[in-house]
C-alpha cells in the first residue's frame, strides 16, 4: 500500500498544472529578463512595481538599492530611475487631455502596436505637445554640466566679436554689445538606447525665444522638449532633424548652426 501511495503522489505532482509568470514588459519569464537589451529601462520598473518580493529574490543588489533611497526618507527629491514605457506615456497622454479614455488604453496599444511613433504624432497634432517625462527633467541636474561644460567652454572661446573694444555711449553701444550667432546641436547617451538631443545657443538668434521654439521642437518629434538654463532639451536622438529645423523654420544661417560629432564641432552649412 506504501509504494501505490507513492506512486499516486509522483503522478499528482506531474500532472498539477504550473503558473508561469511572464514579463508584462517584454514577454519573457522574470528569470530571462536580465538577458534582454530593455532589462532596466522596462523590466526592472516593471518588477519593482508588480512583483517586489520576487525582485528581491532574483535582484536582491538593485532591490536593496532602491530601498536605502527609502530609508533616507528622500524620495521626494530622487528622479524615477528609468524612462515611461509607451503604455505610460499614453496615460500621461490621455490623463492630460482626454481623461474619459484611459481604460481604452490597452485596445489603443494593441492597435496600434508596432506603429507608436505614428500614434504619438497623430496625438501631438489633435491634443498638444505630449508631456514631459519626468526621467529626462530629473537626470539632467546632474550630467547636464558635465556632459555641456566643453560646449560652453568652446562657445566661449569663439570669436564672437566686440571682445577688447571701448564702452560707447548712445547706438554704437548696441553694435558693440551685440552678440553673433552662434548654436550647437549634440547627443547626448543616457541609458543604452535612450539619448537626447541638446540644443545650446539658441538664445543668441535675434527674435527667437526658447519657450516657444522648445514647444515647436515637442510639437515636430511628438516628445517631450524643455528649457534649461537656455538650453533646450529634447527627448530622442534627432541631430540632424533639429539642425534642418533650425535654420529653415527659425531662420538661422547654417554657418552658425554646429553639430558636436563625437567632440568635433562641424559647420551644417
Amino acid at each position: 500500500s506504501t509504494t501505490t501511495t507513492m506512486a499516486e503522489v509522483d503522478v499528482q505532482s506531474i500532472t498539477t498544472p504550473v503558473t508561469i509568470l511572464y514579463c508584462d514588459a517584454c514577454g519573457m519569464p522574470p528569470e530571462y529578463c536580465e538577458y534582454g537589451p530593455d532589462f532596466e529601462t522596462h523590466c526592472l520598473p516593471w518588477l519593482k512595481k508588480a512583483h517586489p518580493d520576487l525582485l528581491a529574490r532574483l535582484h536582491g543588489g538593485r532591490s536593496s538599492n532602491n530601498n536605502n533611497d527609502n530609508d533616507d526618507g528622500n524620495n521626494n527629491n530622487a528622479g524615477p530611475t528609468a524612462p515611461w514605457t509607451t503604455k505610460e506615456r499614453l496615460i500621461a497622454f490621455y490623463t492630460k487631455y482626454q481623461p474619459d479614455k484611459l481604460d481604452g488604453i490597452d485596445g489603443i496599444l494593441e492597435k496600434y502596436a508596432g506603429k507608436e511613433d505614428k500614434l504619438f504624432t497623430a496625438l501631438v497634432k489633435k491634443y498638444g505637445p505630449e508631456p514631459e517625462d519626468p526621467f529626462y527633467l530629473g537626470s539632467d541636474s546632474d550630467d547636464d554640466d558635465s556632459d555641456d561644460g566643453g560646449v560652453n567652454e568652446q562657445l566661449e572661446g569663439m570669436d564672437l566679436g566686440g571682445g577688447n573694444k571701448k564702452k560707447r555711449r548712445g547706438a554704437a553701444a548696441k553694435k558693440v554689445n551685440k552678440v553673433d550667432t552662434r548654436v550647437i546641436v549634440q547627443k547626448i547617451s543616457r541609458n543604452r538606447k535612450k539619448a537626447v538631443t541638446h540644443v545650446v545657443g539658441l538664445d543668441t538668434a535675434p527674435g527667437i525665444k526658447l519657450k516657444e521654439a522648445s514647444k515647436a521642437f515637442s510639437k515636430r518629434f511628438a516628445g517631450s522638449s524643455s528649457v534649461k538654463d537656455k538650453e533646450i532639451i529634447i527627448q530622442g536622438d534627432h541631430l540632424e532633424e533639429v539642425a534642418e529645423m533650425i535654420v529653415t523654420k527659425f531662420g538661422v544661417s547654417g554657418d552658425a548652426v554646429f553639430l558636436d560629432l563625437d567632440g568635433e564641432f562641424v559647420s551644417y552649412a
